[in-house]
């Protein structure tokens, strides 16, 4: 930890501090909330900016922060300082130390006063001028965890935090509005949003929404709860023939919704998988909430597939073409197959009450962490919640 390291703020915090928080609630050691603890500390200065927005790199050792080279003028992502909100609250309920709740209450409230081009969150915001910068917006890659921290506050909160259910519900209806569209087969995809036009694109990490929009149902406004459900089973649906539509019978990075080709990969380095969960993320939710039994069967196809064109000798591989009966092997297995598309195989496959959604929230890594039943005792600011 004290090695001269620059590490991913974003990264650290859900797949590091998430895995031990979580690890600490589930076997009671004290050992991995001092971990947790000891590296939230090391992200702090990553806040030390002009707008509290925090710098996508810090440096562990020296406390120095920076954004990635290729981000939009200087810009912090929203998606990473968007992700931040469950475990930073969960450091503030168990160290007593209202910082980790200020820093990401302060994000909260900065973004509360900004204008939204079209109700919609661009990508991209600048950390020292607090301006927006590319009107990009994507509920995949750089946009997508940041609505669903917005619910899971909410759902953490024990559904008292209405301010994050308020915030999420604008959202998702700008989403529906202008991102949101039936392809020419009767598809529903989630576009993205790029110099001032829908791109009819979608990728891979935006398949999570379905479980979202599903686990979100209930809470909804104007009684559209049915709606939300419906929506989520329609992407689960798109993600589905993403898969189906392939050689292995796994999905490709992003596909397409263009004359004729739908649901399908283009460009080559549009074709890998990685391992990824987000598709068998959704299975599970909708499987949660409907116990329609396609939802296993389709999630039982993707685990023979992984099994059949993913298995090496060292583990498990992601693979360069889905359209392709030999694969090629990037010979990564990405940690994310552990943490997540194995656990929500595993709880697809399990019983309602394993991790019951009264007492759990996953995190963005699914790392579970609990609802937090503060009562009376609030964590605004300087009353911190004491164990």
């Amino acid at each position: 930890m004290h090695e001269n390291a620059e590490v991913s703020v974003f990264e650290v915090n859900i797949r590091f501090i998430g895995g031990l928080l979580a690890a600490f609630y589930l076997s009671g050691q004290e050992m991995f909330k001092l971990k947790a603890v000891q590296l939230a500390e090391k992200l702090l200065p990553a806040f030390n900016t002009p707008t509290g927005i925090p710098w996508a790199i810090v440096n562990l050792k020296s406390g120095v922060g920076r954004n990635w080279g290729w981000a939009s003028a200087g810009s912090s992502i929203l998606a990473e300082f968007g992700t931040l909100h469950m475990e930073f609250v969960h450091l503030t309920y168990l160290t007593g130390n209202p910082a980790y709740y200020q820093k990401v209450m302060h994000i909260r409230k900065l973004l509360a006063k900004m204008d939204r081009p079209n109700g919609l969150y661009p990508n991209y915001l600048n950390p020292r001028t607090g301006r927006w910068g590319q009107h990009h917006t994507s509920v995949g890659g750089l946009g997508d965890s940041f609505y669903e921290y917005l619910l899971k506050a909410w759902l953490m909160s024990d559904k008292t935090d209405t301010e994050a259910r308020k915030t999420y519900d604008d959202a998702i209806e700008a989403i529906e509005r202008h991102l949101i569209r039936k392809s020419n087969g009767g598809l529903t995809f989630i576009g993205e949003w790029k110099n001032g036009h829908l791109e009819r694109k979608m990728g891979h990490l935006a398949c999570f929404a379905g479980g979202m929009f599903a686990l979100g149902a209930d809470g909804s406004p104007d009684d559209k709860a049915g709606h939300w459900l419906q929506l989520g089973a329609e992407i689960a649906h798109t993600c589905h023939e993403s898969y189906d539509r392939t050689v292995v019978k796994l999905g490709p990075e992003a596909f397409k919704f263009d004359s004729g080709l739908e649901a399908v990969a283009v460009r080559q380095n549009e074709k890998y998988y990685i391992l990824r969960p987000e598709v068998i993320e959704t299975y599970w939710y909708m499987w949660r909430f409907t116990h329609d039994p396609k939802y296993r069967q389709w999630g039982w196809e993707a685990a023979q597939a992984i099994d059949k064109y993913c298995r090496v000798s060292g583990g498990f591989s992601g693979m360069k073409d889905v359209y392709s009966s030999n694969p090629t092997y990037d010979d990564v297995q990405q940690s994310f197959f552990l943490a997540e598309t194995l656990k929500y195989l595993y709880l697809l496959f399990s019983n309602d009450d394993l991790m019951s959604f009264e007492s759990w929230v996953f995190n963005t890594e699914a790392h579970p962490l609990p609802v937090l039943h503060l009562g009376n005792i609030t964590l605004q600011g300087s009353e911190p919640a004491q164990q």
